[in-house]
């Protein structure tokens, strides 16, 4: 899931303000969230902040966002924060990976700590999507490992195919796509 303006395999440079796993370095070390499935990326970025009852998701929020399919080119090294990877670090999911925005001040320096010990990225189940993994790419060690597939693409501002896609997903689970 990406901004219009931005490509699928381009990496946050340090934009905006932090995440569970994003910003830390000096320089910044730049980031690529990534997820599993479609229903992971939207979960984690369009529906992220819209109550687990429902709500509405304005246009605003959906507009200028695309989703991209990425392959790998190349081998890289997660570190793994879930299932056994969490219990070999001594610690739960609610301290990692599960834990509230308020927090992401401390979930942060896990993944500093994945960087600082060679690892390429992280990868963990999704909070908003916990049958289904997300990923974090550090991009000063995988900045190439990424291609764009360039069949797949999902405009989500699309008023006649990505428009009408995204609100059939999002009906299912309470969610209103407005339209204007």
């Amino acid at each position: 899931m990406h901004n219009k303006n931005r490509g699928g395999q381009e990496f946050n440079p340090g934009a905006g303000k932090g995440t569970r796993f994003a910003f830390f370095g000096d320089p910044v070390v730049p980031v690529l969230y990534a997820a599993e499935t479609e229903r992971a990326a939207i979960a984690e970025s369009l529906l992220h902040d819209i109550p687990l009852t429902g709500g509405q998701l304005t246009q605003s929020a959906y507009q200028d966002r695309r989703m991209s399919q990425l392959k790998t080119n190349r081998d890289v090294r997660l570190a793994s924060f879930m299932g056994l990877g969490l219990r070999r670090l001594g610690v739960a999911a609610d301290q990692v990976t599960t834990t509230p925005a308020a927090h992401y001040d401390r979930t942060v320096l896990w993944a500093e700590a994945a960087h600082t010990a060679g690892f390429d990225g992280l990868v963990y189940m999704s909070r908003q999507c916990n049958s289904d993994r997300a990923y974090v790419f550090f991009g000063d060690r995988t900045d190439d490992a990424f291609d764009r597939d360039p069949t797949y693409s999902w405009n989500f501002g699309d008023p006649l195919d990505g428009r009408a896609q995204l609100i059939t997903f999002c009906n299912v689970l309470g969610v209103e796509v407005l339209v204007r």
